[in-house]
């Protein structure tokens, strides 16, 4: 009986062609209760991961547009750092050689005094810029061109390199698929059954194999880990331990905004924890594991402390959740400094969306879905919490695989896991007046036993007649008939849970699709459904009848289930940047002073000032770094000019907050909604020339410092970067807000 965990090994014709290890081994998909599978308390231990030492320095980006804390250019994947890039000031609106802005100018841009910002693009003509500059929006033959005037956006495609082979070509990749319900590890090396993706199969607690298992945690009463995956999910109640499930939906984007937006139906942390300890721990336990079977596996010493680790998150996590992720993996110890001068070892640890490894997974697949270069597939990514959506185009030839993003990527929480919780809602109402069965032990029975049974099987409406029978867990008040508790069974019409469980998250799961066609204006080739809710019967025929005559293919991996942790690896072993170019899922935002034009003295005259030298400013403006549907090829940097005021030498930090917004509209003011307050930027200039420069000559009535700063945009994540005269000079650090 298939559940959420995908298809059993050896159960279809199409196994034949997995290069998964033990593929002659029967595979279990959802973990059951194992009766032989005993919990001793000495085999369940934390591991103690030492601390990464700190090491800071420049690094770059690297081919993938992956450079996690501190980007710098880099030529390959296992080369030393790279000689600083060719100045780039032919790109700048301002050449190193052009005059700077007279101080009057400065100072009308910043407000004059004590620090305070600006925007170079005030005073900046639009016809000193290349189209060929600007990102270009999605769908769209022409640049985007923002609508607002004073904006300066200048970007610089990444510098085109030669692929050669790594020195170190046998090097491990690792991916992790960390989900709401499942998690599951697949590795690679060109040194390992001749490049092919291998998955973990065996797993404590069980003596059966299984492709995933579940993200589960059971800790006693003083917080420690007793036990984590299938030993934590099958064992029995024991008075003073908590187990923890689903926590990942903790760091969904609107949970992180506001606590008040937690769903109710999920269970509370354990008192003393976070989501992000509850991330750590498990992942700790996983890596750890991970490390010793792996080993096990290949029948040699994996040099994992080097390997590149690839870390999937849903596509609609802003960059807030996804810096999350990576500081519990950093401290969870998936990568680490692991030999003396290593000092780009946080660089080994990617994070990418699921759609975008599925995606690379499904493109590979040709027998299954017949694609050829120039045609778009929409990966719909239905898992235990989210299901996320995205469009890609294959270019080129499928021997030298490329695909590039078509439209901007989304996902909802509307996975199977919503399925269960709507299921216990009803089971509660049915049994209202038999609270002998609504205590926690029997609601999680008959959770256990539809999730097992039913859900993934249910086909709907050719079972609305049918009675699906659920075992009650306690003796006592065995028989109603009125409610359907007969002889110790509860019963439910197949039409009530259609309409009361199925329906409700299936119709949302649909409208998400429907919304991703209408992004894009070609045509869709193929529809992918890969994920452990994709399983669903009844969800399938669905997709179906709703796209079956817009869609030409409507296919599911046969293992639709492990298709986003095998594209990670694949991604990893591939060497190279799979997907090209990415489209920007948000606008990313700037606050800041700019002079005031007619437009503000007649919609913000509230906000207008004269600064010292007796100019007016408009305060709470806001600057587009990067407008949302903007296509960026990986490595790109979206860069805008600034200018800082410092009244001494101390003062040589700057700080702005960077917004988003979801909004296809384009805002002027911080007051217009629908803008959220992502993160700080903390930019040190004190090793800038022209500061230092600045600084060391007395001047009473300050200075200013011009600059870059640009943005980076990958699948999941966002960097900054400070630039001088076109050359990277530093990073910038990102404080996220509460």
């Amino acid at each position: 009986m298939p559940g959420c965990c995908g298809t059993p090994a050896g159960s279809s014709k199409d196994e034949k062609n997995r290069d998964v290890k033990h593929s002659e081994q029967i595979i279990s998909q959802q973990p059951g209760v194992q009766p032989d599978a005993l919990l001793s308390h000495n085999s369940f231990k934390l591991p103690t991961v030492p601390s990464p030492p700190p090491a800071f320095s420049s690094v770059a980006p690297n081919e993938y547009g992956q450079n996690g804390y501190q980007p710098q250019l880099q030529q390959s994947w296992s080369s030393p750092p790279s000689s600083p890039p060719p100045n780039m000031s032919q790109y700048n609106a301002y050449s190193s050689g052009s005059p700077p802005p007279p101080p009057a100018a400065y100072n009308g841009a910043m407000g004059g005094v004590n620090g305070s910002i600006g925007m170079y693009g005030s005073m900046t003509s639009q016809s000193m810029m290349s189209n060929s500059q600007l990102p270009l929006r999605a769908n769209s033959a022409s640049p985007y061109m923002p609508s607002n005037n004073s904006q300066t956006i200048t970007t610089t495609s990444p510098v085109q390199r030669n692929f050669s082979p790594p020195a170190d070509e046998g090097k491990m990749s690792v991916s992790i698929d960390f989900g709401t319900t499942f998690s599951g590890i697949a590795y690679g090396s060109s040194r390992i059954a001749a490049g092919r993706v291998q998955q973990i199969l065996h797993w404590p607690g069980s003596f059966e194999t299984f492709r995933k298992i579940p993200t589960c945690l059971l800790y006693d009463e003083h917080g420690q880990v007793l036990a984590w995956g299938l030993e934590a999910k099958n064992a029995s109640p024991m008075a003073g331990t908590t187990r923890c499930e689903w926590f990942k939906l903790f760091l969904e984007p609107h949970v992180l905004r506001d606590e008040g937006a937690i769903d109710p139906r999920l269970p509370e942390l354990p008192r003393g924890k976070t989501a992000m300890d509850l991330v750590t721990d498990f992942l700790s336990c996983l890596w750890e594991y991970a490390k010793e079977q792996i080993t096990r596996e290949i029948g040699a010493v994996a040099d994992l402390n080097s390997a590149d680790v690839w870390l999937t998150v849903p596509a609609a996590w802003d960059a807030r959740g996804c810096d999350m992720m990576r500081e519990a993996a950093i401290t969870a110890g998936l990568v680490q400094s692991y030999r003396a001068g290593d000092v780009n070892w946080r660089d080994r640890l990617r994070i990418i969306t699921e759609p975008e490894a599925a995606a690379v997974h499904c493109a590979l697949l040709t027998d299954l879905h017949k694609l050829r270069p120039s045609q778009n597939f929409m990966i719909c990514d239905a898992g235990g919490g989210t299901v996320d959506l995205a469009v890609y185009k294959i270019i080129g030839q499928m021997a030298n695989l490329e695909i590039a993003e078509m439209c901007a990527r989304s996902g909802a929480s509307c996975g199977s896991l919503f399925l269960d919780l709507r299921f216990r809602e009803l089971v509660k109402t049915l049994l209202a007046e038999h609270p002998a069965h609504l205590d926690a032990a029997s609601l999680a029975y008959f959770m256990h036993s539809f999730s097992e049974t039913d859900k993934l099987d249910y086909s709907g409406e050719s079972d609305d007649d049918k009675m699906f029978h659920f075992t009650c867990f306690n003796v006592e008040d065995p028989h109603d008939p009125s409610v359907g508790l007969i002889n110790g069974e509860l019963a439910i019409p197949g039409n009530l849970l259609r309409r009361e469980v199925f329906d409700p998250v299936i119709d949302q799961a649909l409208d998400l699709i429907e919304d991703q066609t209408k992004k894009i204006d070609q045509r869709i080739d193929a529809l992918l459904l890969v994920g452990g809710f994709s399983g669903s019967d009844y969800l399938f025929k669905r997709v179906e009848a709703q796209f079956g005559s817009r869609i030409k293919v409507i296919a599911r991996p046969s293992d639709m289930d492990t298709a986003t942790v095998r594209g990670a690896a694949q991604y990893g072993l591939s060497r190279r940047p799979l997907v090209s170019s990415v489209i920007a899922p948000r606008s990313y935002l700037m606050k800041v002073k700019l002079p005031a034009d007619p437009e503000d003295w007649m919609k913000r005259p509230a906000y207008i000032s004269q600064n010292n030298a007796g100019v007016s400013i408009c305060e709470n403006r806001l600057q587009y770094l990067v407008q949302k549907g903007a296509i960026l090829r990986k490595g790109q940097r979206v860069r805008t000019k600034f200018c800082k005021f410092s009244q001494t030498s101390q003062d040589s930090t700057f700080v702005a907050v960077l917004f988003t917004s979801d909004s296809d509209k384009v805002f002027r003011y911080t007051d217009e909604g629908e803008t959220i307050e992502l993160c700080k930027w903390t930019v040190n200039l004190g090793s800038l020339p022209t500061f230092q420069q600045n600084a060391s000559t007395p001047q009473p009535n300050g200075f200013y410092t011009e600059f870059e700063l640009a943005l980076e945009l990958d699948s999941a994540e966002v960097r900054g970067i400070l630039l001088y005269e076109g050359q990277e000079w530093g990073r910038v650090v990102f404080d996220f807000l509460n």
